[in-house]
This record gives C-alpha cells, sequence and structure tokens, in this order.
C-alpha cells in the first residue's frame, strides 16, 4: 500500500475544494488535517494557504494562492514528491501532426503527457509548464518529430515564443510510431512523443530575440 505523503492543512472551505480535486486529479493521495494538528511523521509535503501557513509547524509547506495557479502548486506538489527542490533536466517530447502528442521527462521520469489539437494549443501547453520552471537552474530541451510538414510551423512559433534558454531539436520520427491496438489508439501520439523524447536530434537554430 503506497504511504500517504501529502497532507491538506486548512479548515478554508474554498481552498480546500480545489487542493483536494487538484490532487485526485493526479491521482496523489492525501490525508486532511486542521491547523494544530500533529504531523505524521512520512509527511513529505503540507499544502495549506497563505493566511494558515504561519500556524503550522513544518519545513516543507507549499501554499494555495488561487484557483489561477494550480498548475504552479501541482508542479510542486510531484517535485517535492520526488524530494527534490527543482529539476535539473526537462525534456518535452512532441509527435506533432493533427493531434500531437506531449510528453514531459523531468531528470528521467514521465511528469506530464497529453494530447494537443493545434499548434497554438501545444504553444499554450509549453509556456503553461515553462511557468512553473526556473530557468537558471533547469536545462530545458523540447524535441520535435519530424514526420508530418507542420513541424516546421510548429517549431518556428516555439521559436517565436519561448525564451532563448531554451533548446529546440528536430527529432527522426522513423520508427516511433509502432503498431498500437485499437483499444489504445488514444496514446498513440504519446506514446510517439515519449519515444522522440529519447532520441538525439539536430539542435534548431534559434533566432535572436530580447527577453521580456
Amino acid at each position: 500500500m503506497m504511504r500517504v505523503k501529502v497532507a491538506v492543512v486548512t479548515v478554508q472551505g474554498k481552498a480546500y475544494f480545489h487542493i483536494v480535486n487538484l490532487l485526485k486529479d493526479n491521482n496523489i493521495p492525501f490525508f486532511s488535517l486542521i491547523p494544530g494538528d500533529s504531523i505524521p511523521v512520512e509527511t513529505i509535503a503540507i499544502i495549506t494557504t497563505v493566511e494558515e501557513k504561519n500556524k503550522i509547524n513544518y519545513d516543507k509547506i507549499l501554499t494555495f494562492t488561487s484557483d489561477d495557479e494550480l498548475d504552479q502548486l501541482i508542479s510542486q506538489v510531484i517535485i517535492s514528491l520526488q524530494g527534490k527542490e527543482y529539476y535539473k533536466k526537462m525534456v518535452v517530447g512532441i509527435d506533432p501532426g493533427e493531434v500531437s502528442g506531449l510528453v514531459v521527462i523531468a531528470d528521467g521520469k514521465l511528469v506530464d503527457k497529453t494530447n494537443c489539437l493545434s499548434i497554438q494549443e501545444t504553444d499554450n501547453k509549453i509556456k503553461s509548464i515553462l511557468k512553473n520552471v526556473n530557468l537558471s537552474v533547469t536545462n530545458v530541451k523540447i524535441k520535435i518529430g519530424n514526420g508530418v510538414p507542420v513541424y516546421k510551423e510548429l517549431i518556428e512559433a516555439l521559436d517565436n515564443t519561448l525564451p532563448s534558454k531554451i533548446v529546440l531539436e528536430i527529432v527522426s520520427e522513423v520508427g516511433t510510431n509502432l503498431p498500437i491496438s485499437k483499444r489504445s489508439r488514444c496514446l498513440r501520439h504519446i506514446m510517439s512523443a515519449t519515444r522522440i523524447s529519447a532520441r538525439e536530434g539536430c539542435i534548431y537554430q534559434r533566432k535572436k530575440r530580447k527577453e521580456k
């Protein structure tokens, strides 16, 4: 049985609702406490509100601020559960197409996966991921498969919008689209993106742009 390592410590109903749903959506088990309760020794991360933070005596406390910053909060939770303060290396693998598979591999572990239905959605997803990444300590590389012509539009879009520290790499898709059953067809692009993330390719020369 998996030991529960995340504690939700709050008496604020709205915050509790958002935190609990976030953890459930990401299949992260948790237990609930109120400020002042004793903290079990197996706890790795505590999630509470800014107002209640000072009432809790614990080293690793993550704070819920608003439902607009849930992506950042779940990223912090996942990193904490791996015993880290930040990732050293992050690779985003993309299998472009009408449906683009996207995976995020951080320090060798899969931390996110999704399918995107347009270049704009793919761009927005990557920017949402990077919003929670400190580029001064995390090396980020985005690997894009070259199996369909749309990859050129995608890489140009990413080149225009992403910080210059992000490395863009074009990867051959030969052999990445392996046979798959109808039942698992929805995972086809994600599996291809995973294989792309593990391959070496050619570095795309970024255009010079001023960081905001």
